[in-house]
């Protein structure tokens, strides 16, 4: 397993210690929670590693939090489901895995979006959470999202021609989730919606071409690099959206001592995601490079046709089928845009 990086011990240790100091008689309890993910531990789970071993320590060992890795006790597509009948109480989630469940997540699934860094990311994400057609969507699954598990942006990685020119997607069928693969679409290129964990093989077996994946970790956590010939370094598509959640009915059954210490973890499961990612590119970068692969870099008249076919017509694509099946898609949309540009400063 790949070792990640924890700056996250001493950004929240006070509040924690505090919390862990005040436990009643009734918090002392032991209580175990499992956590359902896919795919091995990764930057992607630094950050769910590290709220759960704040809350163990804050807890005295009381409160625990089991995460099980590689669809141990879920396939990651039936992890909502496994929510709502109580057979785990926390799990994380891909929501364009399901787009038909959580409609008004996959706002956040949309490509080209104004998000460049990961805390604008998590600072939009969260202002997003709070809208009550999030909160109601998730609740139908009895569900809420405990913090958004950030990914950058996702570049490709594939066999076959490397796509130097945009028009060389045509035709190429790729493992593009979301609004990354609605964007691939006015490219000529055919999505396909794939698991994680499924996409080395279905590349090596020519099922499709390329794959989408945030870069750089996941192209190296599951050695789509093995077989694979090429790379895209800046294209930036997009970022799927895949959130930590835990059960509500769980949540509630929580002494008040616990819940403060989940909720007291999420700044810090935030840091450790970032550093993650960090330590994941200065890692796999020299990796690619060194197996061999053509690094693709488009040119500033490529990125700009690529945000002229892929952005807006496809939000607006978006908000008006959402519109259109009674989700406020529209305002979502544009609450997202209104933060990023607070977040951003602009």
């Amino acid at each position: 397993m790949t070792a990640i990086p924890r700056p996250w011990l001493l950004a929240g240790a006070i509040a924690l210690a505090a919390a862990g100091a005040t436990c009643s008689v009734q918090a002392a309890e032991k209580i175990t929670w499992n956590l359902s993910t896919w795919g091995p531990q990764r930057a992607y789970t630094a950050g769910i590693e590290a709220m759960a071993e704040q809350v163990e320590k804050a807890s005295g060992g009381n409160f625990t939090i089991r995460i099980h890795y590689s669809e141990a006790i879920s396939p990651a597509k039936e992890n909502l489901d496994g929510l709502k009948i109580g057979a785990f109480e926390m799990a994380t989630i891909c929501t364009a895995y399901h787009p038909g469940k959580n409609p008004a997540m996959t706002t956040l699934d949309l490509p080209f979006l104004p998000l460049p860094t990961l805390k604008i990311q998590q600072d939009v994400s969260e202002e997003l959470y709070k809208e009550e057609a999030i909160k109601k969507e998730m609740a139908r699954w009895n569900a809420a999202v405990t913090f958004r598990s950030l990914l950058p942006q996702s570049e490709f990685m594939g066999n076959g021609p490397a796509p130097l020119k945009l028009e060389d997607w045509k035709g190429m069928r790729v493992r593009a989730l979301g609004g990354t693969g609605q964007a691939m679409t006015k490219l000529g290129a055919v999505p396909t919606t794939v698991p994680a964990p499924e996409v080395y093989t279905g590349i090596e077996r020519g099922m499709f071409q390329a794959a989408a994946f945030p870069f750089s970790y996941s192209h190296g956590a599951y050695k789509i690099h093995e077989v694979s010939k090429w790379y895209t370094f800046n294209m930036a598509p997009g970022s799927n959206h895949c959130p930590t959640l835990h059960s509500i009915t769980a949540f509630e059954a929580l002494p008040a001592e616990y819940k403060e210490m989940l909720m007291a973890t999420k700044e810090p499961a935030y840091e450790a995601l970032i550093a993650g990612y960090k330590a994941a590119d200065d890692k796999w970068i020299p990796i690619f490079d060194k197996a061999g692969l053509t690094r693709i870099t488009y040119d500033d008249a490529q990125l700009a046709e690529l945000q002229e076919k892929g952005a807006k017509p496809v939000w607006q694509d978006w908000a008006k089928e959402m519109d259109g099946k009674g989700v406020p898609g529209q305002h979502l949309l544009d609450v997202v845009l209104k933060a990023a540009k607070q977040a951003s400063g602009s």
